[in-house]
């Protein structure tokens, strides 16, 4: 049974989650914890856990009340679904919450590599004016007329999809399902004819989530395929991309250059080269946050709790 007054634990190094939960004056008992260690310790007094990069697969046994996982993320691809489920636990993902934040945070790196905004702030730490450019190879760049290969189509590749569009880009979707529709987009193809579709790409932005069908999808041969003008934006997940192959591909110019929001290993390695390549723009995996997520989050989780205090069976955003 789930119980009418569970008592909440927030598992988050940064989020304030605690805080904007407390604000709402719901009654319900909840703490919040920033790291493993106090994770571990405090587990077992949760019915509900809210929580995203400190889950561990180990943690059910440690916390024989747990009822809930509500996911901070729309990823889940950290959650073991055989070990929650043989927990009797019911988990859900936040797919939502930051569809507005990540595809308009994509649709800003393809607008900063285009108006060359990383330069321009690199000249200015320089006190550096440049002058006018006779140099078309030195020139910004507009949106219209570019294509976009963009894989993934849900709701925030489907929003990236828009806008691109509302810039006049043509945007082609690649999805696992294409007969799930082109959300909107010109064409729809699927995640095997993505090595033909590169050709045509200005821009190849990934909004896809992590899968056995998407985990290296863009590696040496689906590189190889691109026009060296082409650019990679990634707020997927880092391991959409093989890492050693994309570096070898921009230092041999195969192509133009990447915007990466996500990287394999993260935080990104002091030693990883893509710090220090020019035609690399690096965001520390922040296309998500705003000052809304907290709230966000917390209004899925209190629709979560309210279905399952009321003995129903499906939740939203239900992964298992």
């Amino acid at each position: 049974m789930f119980p009418q007054k569970p008592t909440i634990c927030f598992a988050h190094v940064a989020y304030r989650l605690a805080e904007r939960f407390d604000a709402r004056n719901t009654g319900l008992p909840a703490f919040q914890v920033t790291s493993k260690a106090e994770l571990d310790a405090r587990i077992a007094e949760a019915d509900v856990l809210v929580c995203s990069g400190m889950w561990r697969n180990d943690l059910p046994p440690l916390s024989p009340r747990l009822k809930l996982v509500q996911s901070v993320s729309a990823g889940t691809d950290q959650y073991d679904r055989a070990v929650i489920r043989g927990a009797g636990i019911r988990l859900a993902s936040a797919q939502g919450v930051n569809a507005n934040a990540v595809s308009e945070h994509a649709i800003s790196l393809i607008l900063a590599i285009l108006r060359r905004i990383p330069e321009a702030r690199d000249n200015q730490a320089k006190h550096f004016w440049r002058g006018m450019q006779g140099d078309f190879s030195g020139r910004e760049d507009e949106c219209g007329g570019k294509t976009v290969v963009l894989v993934g189509l849900g709701g925030i590749g489907a929003r990236i999809g828009r806008l691109c569009q509302a810039l006049g880009m043509r945007v082609v979707g690649v999805r696992r399902d294409p007969s799930a529709g082109a959300a909107g987009m010109e064409e729809v193809h699927s995640f095997r004819d993505l090595n033909t579709l590169l050709p045509r790409a200005d821009f190849l932005v990934l909004a896809c989530p992590l899968t056995d069908d998407t985990r290296g999808l863009v590696n040496a041969a689906a590189l190889a395929a691109m026009k060296p003008t082409a650019r990679i934006v990634n707020v997927a997940r880092g391991r959409v991309v093989d890492e050693p192959a994309l570096i070898a591909a921009l230092r041999a110019g195969q192509i133009a250059g990447a915007a990466l929001d996500v990287t394999v290993e993260e935080p990104l390695p002091a030693e990883s080269p893509l710090w220090d390549m020019a035609n690399v723009l690096i965001t520390p995996h922040s296309a998500g946050e705003t000052h809304k997520y907290e709230d966000n989050v917390l209004d899925l989780m209190m629709e979560n709790i309210a279905r399952l205090a009321r003995g129903e069976d499906g939740l939203v955003n239900q992964i298992v």
